[in-house]
């Protein structure tokens, strides 16, 4: 029988991070299992360091607080349906964020939505759910938005 202690779920606060936070949060419920919400907080370096132009701390710091405030909110939804919960924020990127809170907590199962990048954007940008699966010290339940 699969028992799960542990859950991490990815957030971006887009609508598909929305669905898998409610899909872990259940799981959480079914299993009485502990439920990590992690965000990767990453700002496009590679996008400014070529030109040596650098991000405002304020804007890096307001961003970051913003985040901060997100997680707290999600969280309290959790808290409101008795679900033990932590939130995390990690910087970097994404799988590698999601991947090193799921090993750090021991989690049984990550939690995850997809986007559904296609065509060029997808060969492009590839997919943070593909490069989590690879890697991830568990096993991976994609959530589809519909």
């Amino acid at each position: 029988m699969i028992q799960y202690r542990s859950i991490v779920v990815a957030v971006d606060f887009s609508e598909s991070s929305d669905s898998a936070f409610a899909t872990a949060m259940e799981l959480a419920k079914q299993y009485g299992a502990k439920l990590h919400v992690v965000h990767a907080f990453a700002y496009p370096v590679d996008l400014v360091s070529p030109y040596e132009v650098s991000l405002p701390v304020d804007f890096l710091d307001a961003a970051r607080d913003e985040a901060k405030q997100k997680l707290e909110a999600t969280a309290e939804k959790a808290r409101g349906e008795n679900v033990d919960v932590e939130w995390h924020i990690e910087e970097g990127a994404s799988a590698a964020a999601i991947v090193k809170v799921a090993a750090e907590t021991g989690a049984d199962l990550i939690v995850m939505g997809t986007r559904g990048h296609t065509g060029l954007k997808h060969v492009v940008l590839g997919s943070v759910a593909e490069r989590t699966v690879r890697t991830a010290p568990c096993s991976v339940l994609t959530v589809k938005h519909k």
